[in-house]
């Protein structure tokens, strides 16, 4: 038996421990990817693709902002810049040797009867121009570098983020290539270290360099429109003319509470002063005090109102209308108009119901021969439709439906000639008195009136469809909403929608393509569970979508066309006390005038 020395053992028992030693876990263990594979083209950080580029040419002329469409893609990517100064005395001494040369060749061409070379003489003068600006120290000469590092699941996904970047690029003549055999070296120079390990460079002076500062926000400011806000970016005003663009239709979206309603009203209030009519849509009454502030017309529609507006209401048609187009047009409507009242027609009932309004306007003498400046004195009723009716065959069905109309509490409303006007610049209607299985229908004949008055004068209005929600509920209503808004333009006319219930508006068909044909989009805080359709349906970034669910009372994004900016709704002490709708400051305000 053999015997080891007592220091053998301990020996041998403390490298026995250290083999179950467990090495402590530090924070690069945990956001190291689990391998690193550099490949010519590209990198592979487990199970995500990497891919650098650098940009090796640039054209004569590089304009402000150039580089914002490559910093506003939605796509994970480390841009770097690396700007070296450059000692001006250097630079000084390779221009006056470039400018000999360049005077060198322009004489020899000279001297040989040659035509002038305008490459040549640009080329002189630019690097005449630049050597004065060096000299009186108003530029600086760089090298700058610009690389940039994308990622992606596969190599396919950064195959078309490769394309995207050169169709941007090129379009503005500026060229980049992939760092082949130095994806680590380009991987580096874009990681946070400040390593320059590509050293591609390219000469410039402070003037184009200072375009590639890709932190530049939208500016709205012009000479001419209202005040909508303040633009978080840079604290400029946002002044806009919404009848400026494309069509002056305008969405609104936004969760209770937001201030969507006070950014409307103070849109209203300040397009009023500037001679522009104003039409409501008011779900809730809400707009009243507003009305009574600016001299308007309120109208309060219920069944037991004394507020009324026929159905079968005709605008009077313009120089360049064709009555039977009117005629014709108002038709199809009231036919969408009583598949709501009637609950949904078939094949059938809707044939009858086309040829019974022809015939009930016939029977008043309102066709397309007759004079179009008699039609408002001979208007029918419903209860002359429900005649008509009555005397048609397999009508039997529809009379019944429609008698719920022209007898008892409904027809108060639905059967009594129109007996209000739209003279004044600021007219409500509001419908919170309404019952709600009817308010949609009350929505569909009021807008059908403001249609009508809208068509036979030409004049700048801007129509506020509150809660549009309601109107979309059923296809022949968002269909007619939808259709205002595509013809709006024609009359001069920009067509409002607000809602907070966004998950509803977006059910419908219309939905989408009322944002499309809506040149202002006005974004206000949303809820986490409407959030999604909404970054969808505007194309918002991650950073944007943060923005609205964190976004304060009164703050947003607003979008003109194809420019958006943060804005801030502000307004001063005296708009704020016509327009407000809180609760606490309304009773102030009525404390404050005596009327509590």
């Amino acid at each position: 038996m053999i015997k080891f020395p007592f220091s053998k053992k301990r020996k041998e028992t403390e490298i026995s421990e250290k083999i179950f030693e467990t090495r402590t876990i530090e924070a690069k263990d945990i956001i190291a990817p689990s391998s690193i594979s550099v490949n010519a083209d590209s990198i592979n950080l487990g199970k995500r693709f990497a891919k650098s580029f650098f940009i090796f040419s640039y054209p004569r002329y590089l304009s402000t902002a150039w580089f914002s469409p490559v910093i506003n893609l939605d796509q994970p990517m480390d841009i770097s810049f690396h700007i070296h100064p450059v000692e001006t005395g250097t630079i000084l001494k390779q221009l006056r040797k470039r400018v000999t040369e360049v005077q060198a060749e322009i004489m020899e061409r000279e001297e040989k009867g040659l035509i002038r070379d305008p490459a040549l003489e640009t080329a002189y003068r630019d690097l005449e121009e630049l050597r004065d600006r060096l000299q009186t120290a108003q530029e600086r000469m760089f090298n700058f570098g610009l690389y940039l590092t994308v990622y992606g699941n596969t190599l396919k996904e950064i195959k078309e983020v490769e394309t995207t970047l050169r169709s941007i690029l090129e379009a503005r003549l500026i060229y980049i290539k992939p760092a082949l055999y130095q994806q680590r070296e380009g991987f580096n120079s874009t990681s946070p270290y400040g390593l320059d390990q590509l050293v591609v460079h390219t000469p410039m002076n402070t003037d184009p360099l200072s375009s590639t500062f890709p932190f530049v926000s939208f500016d709205l400011s012009s000479n001419d429109g209202i005040l909508y806000g303040v633009n978080r970016h840079n604290n400029s005003l946002i002044l806009f003319d919404r009848f400026s663009l494309e069509n002056a239709n305008s969405v609104v979206f936004a969760k209770a509470g937001s201030g969507k309603s006070y950014a409307v009203k103070l849109e209203i209030l300040r397009s009023l002063m500037v001679g522009v009519d104003i039409i409501i849509l008011d779900p809730e009454n809400e707009y009243k005090f507003l009305s009574d502030a600016v001299g308007g017309s309120f109208f309060n529609i219920s069944l037991a109102s004394a507020n009324h507006i026929n159905p079968f209401d005709l605008p009077t048609p313009r120089e360049d209308e064709k009555p039977e187009d009117v005629l014709r047009s108002n038709i199809i409507n009231l036919v969408g108009l009583l598949r709501i009242m009637l609950g949904g027609l078939n094949p059938e009932e809707d044939a009858i119901i086309d040829r019974a309004l022809t015939e009930t306007y016939a029977s008043k003498d309102i066709t397309a021969e007759t004079d179009p400046g008699e039609w408002q004195e001979k208007i029918p009723l419903m209860s002359d439709f429900e005649q008509v009716l009555e005397s048609m065959e397999g009508a039997e069905s529809l009379v019944r439906r429609v008698r719920k109309f022209t007898k008892g509490t409904f027809a108060q409303f639905f059967n009594q000639p129109t007996n209000i006007s739209m003279d004044k610049p600021f007219v409500v209607f509001g419908i919170r008195d309404m019952e709600d299985e009817l308010r949609p229908i009350a929505m569909f004949i009021i807008m059908r009136y403001i249609w009508n008055k809208v068509r036979s004068e030409l004049k700048k209005r801007i129509l506020v469809v509150d809660e549009a929600w309601w109107i979309m509920r059923t296809e022949d209503g968002a269909s007619f909403l939808f259709g205002m808004c595509k013809r709006a333009r024609k009359y001069w006319l920009g067509v409002t929608t607000i809602t907070q219930d966004v998950n509803d508006f977006m059910k419908s068909s219309y939905g989408q393509p009322i944002i499309t044909n809506s040149s202002l989009q006005l974004l206000m805080k949303q809820s986490p569970a409407t959030i999604d359709v909404v970054q969808k349906t505007f194309n918002l970034t991650e950073e944007e979508k943060y923005l609205l669910l964190e976004a304060e009372v009164g703050e947003g994004i607003f979008f003109a066309g194809q420019k958006h900016v943060a804005i801030k709704v502000m307004a001063s002490y005296t708009e704020d006390q016509i327009i407000t709708t809180a609760p606490e400051e309304v009773l102030k305000i009525r404390r404050a005038k005596g009327e509590l």
